[in-house]
């Protein structure tokens, strides 16, 4: 699937900014299935310094400074993108998930090391007592990784509602447990957090969900309705299935296996690692913030 993207983001301060500096995760990556055809981010104002480098995840990752006097800041992505659909592994053939924790402890030989590294607790992706309890549900003795995890997917989709109202950026996993609502951040820091309190490596990953408009056909055996998250940057998980199966990514939102209808701009811890704008400004007081995202196939 070929996709056209457009991801715009305004912030309109109270008075002027004198100076700022700001971090982008915007830029798309090249990835194994996905192929980026054109890539352009824009400043309005135009940036004085602007420069680009990989985070220590492999993200791409733009630094720029704004030096004039401004009321709002707008940032727009443009792309093209190329995204092949995924061949999932049968969920009951993948490795029993108590191996996979053993390896990922140290048990295993060789051992994983950069698949360890997304097996510790994270600021953002907690995990709490309930939300284990919760997990061990699916995660029954001798169960097959993918088979736990999408059931466990399952669950937080029926059980949790979509609710952007309930939560906010940094609404902790124990208060969306609590509530039982939120949004697709909060579903994938929820989930990340029950896997890796079971010691499995789950990674927080970025990106953009297919935007479905009247009479398109439906995405993954859905209806078009059942898309939620789309028309803003969306968000999911990244789950270490072993060697032979490598990193499976789930989307607990929409109860999907991602296939060619995501789109991936950056993966980390949680979402502390890969906001897609942040920076320090000097001055503006209260702001507002639009966003605004469209992802739409091209013929």
């Amino acid at each position: 699937m070929r996709y056209r993207l457009r991801h715009t983001t305004s912030y309109t301060y109270s008075w002027a900014v004198d100076i700022s500096h700001h971090m982008l995760h915007l830029a798309l990556p090249d990835l194994p299935r996905q192929r980026v055809k054109s890539c352009t981010v824009s400043t309005s104002p135009s940036a004085g310094r602007m420069s680009e480098q990989q985070d220590h995840f492999g993200n791409r990752v733009a630094w720029l400074t704004l030096g004039e006097s401004h009321t709002r800041f707008n940032v727009e992505l443009r792309a093209e993108v190329e995204v092949d659909p995924v061949q999932a592994p049968d969920p009951e053939a993948t490795p029993g998930w108590e191996s996979l924790r053993d390896a990922l402890a140290g048990d295993g030989f060789p051992v994983p090391v950069a698949e360890s590294e997304f097996i510790h607790d994270s600021p953002l992706a907690l995990p709490s007592d309930e939300a284990i309890r919760y997990a061990l549900a699916s995660f029954t003795p001798g169960r097959p990784v993918l088979a736990a995890a999408r059931d466990l997917t399952g669950r937080i989709y029926k059980d949790f509602r979509y609710d952007p109202m309930a939560t906010e950026i940094f609404t902790p996993v124990a208060a969306v447990m609590q509530k039982r609502a939120g949004v697709c951040q909060d579903f994938a820091h929820l989930e990340i957090a029950m896997l890796r309190g079971l010691g499995l490596a789950a990674r927080y990953v970025s990106g953009y969900i297919r935007t479905l408009r009247a009479g398109d056909a439906p995405v993954s055996g859905l209806p078009n309705t059942a898309l939620r998250g789309a028309d803003a940057s969306h968000a999911w998980i990244s789950l270490w299935c072993g060697p032979d199966h490598g990193w499976i990514d789930l989307d607990p939102t929409n109860n999907l296996i991602c296939s060619d209808e995501h789109v991936t701009a950056a993966f980390g811890r949680d979402y502390g690692d890969i906001s897609p704008v942040r920076g320090v400004v000097l001055g503006g007081g209260p702001h507002r913030i639009g966003v605004a995202v469209e992802l739409v196939p091209l013929a």
